[in-house]
């Protein structure tokens, strides 16, 4: 299992919507509104980094509001 924060920006006065419409994609374990650079901080986890990338690409970059997301791996090291 992979793991990863997914860091977004929304359009104005979209935090809550995006928020909870990407807490209801099958393999976000969070999606927390926040405050500075990014407006909501997701945790997801995926079986490989294929299945990760197409989680990311296809369903969360897909959400209405979104205008940039970045997708920081979890490692072990």
């Amino acid at each position: 299992m992979v793991h990863a924060y997914i860091l977004v920006q929304t359009e104005v006065g979209r935090i809550s919507t995006v928020a909870s419409a990407i807490a209801e994609i099958p393999g976000v374990v969070s999606a927390e509104e926040a405050i500075g650079p990014y407006d909501v901080i997701v945790r997801a986890q995926a079986p490989d980094m294929d299945e990760l990338g197409r989680l990311v690409i296809a369903q969360v970059q897909a959400v209405e509001g979104i205008t940039r997301t970045l997708t920081c791996s979890v490692v072990s090291v």
